[in-house]
């Protein structure tokens, strides 16, 4: 990637609208990012208040997998699937710097349930031998997701088919006897079942939620970068005081401990170092699935009154996120 040196604003694309809008500024949000559109509700260009050198444009989820393909935008939030589907070389095109938790739909091969004999891919594959063979024509595939289902069919060895675009709802499809099977995407498959439809044992695509994703292709100047930086800066702070716990005590009256074993024991850190003499204060970090561990063997060990708090972020030197992303640049 050439860097270019331009003045030029770091590009974010948000969803434009709806819950993904909503849960996309919550995610900022929390990250102490917050979206700011310039002009109100029907803006779509909007700003990062408290971080310079970032313009925010609102897109559709669609749009922001093909501004991040093209290189228009630099960070975008956006569905995996959509990237999967848009994109025909992801991994040269994009990087998925972090899941969101949010935006969650898994892209499966469903099924008439009347098909009792149908139960993966390898019967899905015979069904379709069997209906070119007889009926003298291809099994029928209705989905708006066309790249995946062909990725995914040709490494079950299936090729007797023909794809069916769906613009409306595509699980209506076989009832309405425009297609046999359908590709979409489910959350709970109540509407697959509505509609007498059933996922594939093996039929399951891709299990996707919204990503946030930084285009290889944009222009990397210095600004963008330095920009970069101070987003994911915070995310990361965000993440790490997230996933994280603070547990403090006070030495033992013996004054002996052994920080360092406790510390490898339960993957934790001494962000401040070892405390000095009997009054310092043992201050550690540890995953949040591993404190009761931790204040158990604290509490073994005589250390005197061990809490427990959140931390809000915890900002570090070491910026994973953007380190990972500017090694690809």
């Amino acid at each position: 990637m050439t860097v270019q040196a331009t003045t030029e604003p770091l590009v974010l694309a948000v969803p434009s609208k709806g819950r993904l809008q909503e849960n996309a500024a919550a995610f900022f949000g929390r990250a102490g990012l917050k979206l700011a559109q310039l002009s109100g509700a029907r803006d779509y260009r909007g700003t990062l208040v408290g971080v310079p050198g970032v313009e925010v444009r609102y897109l559709s989820a669609s749009e922001i997998a093909s501004q991040l393909a093209s290189g228009a935008a630099h960070l975008g939030v956006t569905g995996e699937d959509l990237i999967r589907e848009t994109l025909p070389d992801v991994e040269g095109s994009v990087e998925l710097l972090t899941p969101l938790g949010f935006g969650n739909a898994t892209v499966v091969v469903a099924v008439p349930q009347a098909w009792i004999d149908v139960r993966a891919m390898s019967d899905l594959d015979e069904v379709a031998s069997e209906m070119r063979l007889r009926q003298g024509r291809r099994l029928r595939i209705a989905t708006k997701y066309v790249n995946l289902t062909r990725r995914f069919l040709a490494r079950h060895g299936i090729a007797d088919y023909r794809i069916v675009e769906s613009l409306g709802a595509t699980e209506g499809a076989p009832a309405a006897g425009s297609a046999e099977i359908i590709v979409d995407i489910t959350t709970t498959g109540a509407t697959l079942a509505a509609n007498a439809l059933k996922i594939l044992d093996d039929g399951i695509i891709l299990r996707s939620e919204a990503n946030l994703v930084a285009s290889l292709k944009a222009p990397w100047g210095p600004n963008q970068r330095e920009a970069l930086r101070a987003v994911l800066g915070r995310i990361s702070a965000e993440e790490r005081a997230r996933t994280t716990r603070e547990v403090r005590a006070g030495m033992p009256e013996g004054g002996e401990i052994d920080l360092a074993s406790l510390a490898a024991l339960h993957e934790a850190e001494l962000p401040y170092g070892a405390p000095k003499g009997l009054d310092g204060e043992i201050v550690m970090r540890c995953p949040a699935e591993a404190v009761f561990g931790l204040c158990d063997a604290l509490v073994r060990a005589s250390a005197r009154s061990v809490s427990v708090r959140r931390i809000d972020y915890a900002f570090a030197a070491e910026n994973p996120l953007a380190e990972r992303l500017l090694a690809r640049l």
